[in-house]
């Protein structure tokens, strides 16, 4: 059996459909040709059964019944010729004894004639097989006989041979076999034309699939037809497709992107190098404050890198893999950090702050960095004494500074990766920190967005929805 299962499954699905329809059909041809068969066979032998009935109450079988009874009786039975059409008849006794013609065939008694001889019954049908090897239908019946002054009761029982129903039966089951043959013959061409037909989308699609796998070509679109299985399935392969083209299109950009961002520190970071080992080489001494500049400027390439590649790491990590759980944690203690970091960076700027609690679900380092990059944007772009405003209420941080400001044109491609404006090229930077804050926020729930107030500066928004507040710790 899981021989048979294994040659099936791996046949193509073309066959399969067609061994399948052929199945279905052979199936229901069988199940029609036995039922026909056997309504045939009962209305036939209810055909013959009427017809044993009324040749039990004609006169001519009962003037033979009481001639099988006379010449029984007499001292030397003699062969009694059978008048015109009649059936075999014999006359069964409440002893069991038969009365019949000397020269023709014998029906063997049943217990069903001779409870009708008795009385018992007034009639009784059954089939069974003369003396002489042929299936009749016997139908007995009781009668009173009087022969000369005796009156006696007795059993007739009329036979005919069952041929007059199994010959047509055989001859109808030759014509089912045939039809049959025909119908399975006929289902099978028509299950292979049908799984022909209805698998073409699928032909296409199973191409268009190895195409793509043969040469990674992402274009490829299926035309969709009606709004069918097949069609949700070519649709549901052009979406992925396009889905592919356009990460495999982000990939390539953003490594280009960060080719381009990591050249210009490597350069400075070569040139620096280069410098200071030709001074160690030739013996040449770098004076103390150039000295002291190029180290410094080598350790500020340094953590722009290491800054760079840690934005990097943060931006590949897929949606779903996150730093850690999902916690309760406050955002007014996260921004509080945050501002703690961002007065150090920018010792000269006012920076006020206005933080009602609000605890949010999120990741508390991921929300941390988030925060710090917002503050970190407001911090660079300050003037010299400039003001930088804070505040949090009712789940919506906003940041404000008297930088420059973000011209209208820019502001749609603020939060894409690697985008920089002019004003900001010169600053250090890699230009990701705000897609980490929009990827970090909207994982979190919330929505953030850059404005340019009319009294100029930038606008930073944060909104977050609320979570429970965790109770107080006890001491």
């Amino acid at each position: 059996m899981n021989r048979l299962l294994g040659r099936y499954r791996a046949m193509p699905l073309r066959s399969r459909l067609a061994m399948l329809v052929a199945t279905a059909v052979a199936v229901a041809v069988a199940a029609l040709a036995v039922a026909c068969w056997f309504l045939t066979r009962g209305v036939l032998t209810s055909q013959l059964d009427n017809r044993l009935s009324a040749e039990s109450l004609s006169s001519a079988s009962n003037d033979y019944a009481i001639s099988l009874i006379q010449n029984c009786s007499a001292p030397n039975p003699r062969p009694i010729p059978l008048p015109g059409n009649t059936p075999l008849t014999q006359v069964v006794y409440s002893d069991g004894s038969v009365c019949a013609n000397p020269k023709s065939a014998q029906l063997p008694v049943q217990h069903s004639d001779v409870q009708v001889a008795d009385g018992l019954r007034s009639k009784a049908m059954h089939t069974t097989t003369d003396s002489s090897g042929v299936e009749r239908r016997v139908f007995t019946q009781s009668a009173d006989i009087r022969a000369g002054l005796a009156r006696e009761r007795v059993a007739i029982s009329i036979a005919v041979p069952m041929a007059e129903v199994t010959k047509p039966l055989n001859q109808l089951a030759l014509i089912l076999l045939g039809l049959a043959g025909i119908g399975v013959v006929g289902a099978g061409a028509a299950g292979l034309w049908v799984a022909r037909t209805g698998l073409k989308p699928v032909d296409k699609l199973t191409g268009a699939v190895e195409h793509v796998a043969r040469t990674e070509d992402l274009t490829v679109r299926i035309p969709v037809e009606g709004e069918d299985e097949i069609a949700r399935l070519s649709l549901s392969f052009n979406a992925m497709t396009a889905a592919l083209a356009s990460s495999r299109d982000r990939q390539a950009q953003l490594i280009a992107d960060a080719g381009h961002e990591l050249r210009t520190p490597l350069t400075s970071l070569r040139t620096n190098i280069e410098l200071l080992a030709r001074s160690d080489e030739t013996g040449r001494a770098i004076p103390p404050a150039d000295r002291k500049a190029l180290m410094a400027s080598v350790t500020a390439q340094m953590s722009e890198l290491a800054s760079l590649i840690g934005d990097l790491q943060e931006l590949s990590r897929p949606d779903a893999v996150r730093e850690g759980p999902l916690e309760v944690v406050g955002l007014h203690d996260i921004t509080r950090v945050a501002l703690d970091r961002a007065r150090l960076r920018g010792p000269e700027l006012t920076i006020t702050a206005q933080l009602a609690p609000w605890y949010v679900r999120a990741e508390p380092a991921a929300l941390q960095r988030a925060v710090v990059n917002v503050l970190d944007n407001a911090v660079k772009f300050s003037p010299p004494r400039g003001t930088v405003t804070v505040a949090l209420d009712r789940g919506v941080l906003t940041v404000r500074d008297q930088g420059p400001g973000i011209p209208a044109e820019d502001l749609p491609h603020v939060f894409e990766r690697f985008w920089r404006s002019p004003s900001a090229r010169a600053l250090p930077g890699s230009g990701l920190g705000l897609s980490i804050v929009a990827r970090t926020v909207q994982h979190a729930g919330g929505e953030v967005t850059l404005t340019a107030p009319p009294s100029g500066g930038t606008l930073a928004t944060i909104t977050l929805p609320g979570a429970p507040t965790p109770p107080p710790e006890t001491p």
